[in-house]
């Protein structure tokens, strides 16, 4: 069932969940297990992320360099088909990227997931790889986000095979600007086809409203998907600013500070806060709340808990 159709349909909020694929070397039956209690809880839909492949370079006898794929972890397209085996009532969104591919290439990838029955497929243009100080599209491939959204829409002669999600970010993007710059980005995905956005994760929900109402204006109209992550330990106070470009607000940081170095404190503090963020969300009417696992299942499963099963 394709993603929008789901978000349609639904008689009230629901949750989605990300997961990353697993380092080489894990088997199916650990990524199974590592999962297990997030699927049962039963997620109308699970993204899955993909990382774009990086190289190292190797000296040869002779003195020079030649390049190599360094591949570390399992495809998302593994993972879509563990996870559909084991749980084929659960829709799997895997992640499409312009870096590192051909369009030629991503033809091939939607192909793929044709002949696996998935409907459904995250369009991003990914991030840089190690060496590069901005984005480097690959020879025949695209540069940006809504080149790949034109081409998947596009694609078997424009019959609507997918559903397609994009990213928006609500502190906007770090290469943008400004947030006005940024939400017309995101209005160009929209308009070459993109059926709904799934955010950015962030720690201060105004920055979702104020987001969602600057999109309405600029008539961006599918649904917006708020992401939530919650902090889980004192290093999220400096990783989590500088690998997503995000502001952590003034009370939580305090709050983890105030925790020393007390981790189960800090583990807790970051999951009430999101406790919080989530029932604020879903009181102010959002269609849906997708999260961010990292992998991680024992926060997210309290706070789906607490948020879409509590009989309180």
């Amino acid at each position: 069932m394709k993603i929008i159709d789901i978000i349609q349909s639904s008689p009230k909020p629901f949750f989605s969940l990300e997961v990353v694929p697993p380092e080489t070397g894990l088997d199916k039956e650990e990524l199974l297990e590592r999962i297990a209690p997030l699927m049962e809880l039963k997620p109308k839909f699970l993204n899955v992320t993909r990382h774009r492949d990086d190289f190292t370079f190797r000296q040869e006898k002779d003195g020079s360099f030649t390049k190599h794929l360094a591949r570390r972890s399992v495809s998302q397209t593994a993972v879509c088909a563990t996870v559909m085996a084991r749980y084929p009532e659960v829709e799997v969104v895997p992640h499409i990227l312009c870096g590192g591919a051909t369009a030629d290439e991503i033809e091939y990838q939607l192909y793929d997931l044709i002949f696996m029955g998935i409907e459904n497929i995250m369009a991003l243009r990914g991030d840089t790889i190690s060496g590069e100080k901005r984005f480097t599209p690959t020879p025949g491939g695209f540069s940006h986000a809504n080149e790949l959204v034109q081409a998947i829409r596009s694609f078997g002669e424009g019959v609507r095979h997918f559903c397609i999600g994009v990213a928006g970010y609500p502190e906007k993007h770090f290469e943008a600007p400004n947030l006005e710059q940024d939400i017309l980005r995101l209005k160009a995905k929209v308009d070459a086809g993109a059926d709904y956005v799934t955010t950015q994760m962030f720690f201060d929900n105004s920055r979702y409203y104020t987001f969602v109402e600057k999109c309405r204006a600029a008539g961006i109209t599918v649904p917006i998907i708020p992401g939530l992550k919650p902090l889980s330990t004192r290093r999220h106070l400096e990783l989590l600013p500088r690998t997503f470009s995000i502001d952590l607000p003034e009370g939580l940081a305090r709050e983890v500070d105030q925790a020393g170095d007390d981790t189960e404190a800090i583990y807790e503090i970051g999951t009430q806060w999101c406790i919080a963020q989530t029932k604020d969300l879903l009181a102010n009417g959002v269609p849906a709340i997708h999260f961010y696992t990292m992998g991680k299942s024992r926060n997210v499963v309290k706070i789906l808990k607490e948020c879409f099963f509590s009989t309180d």
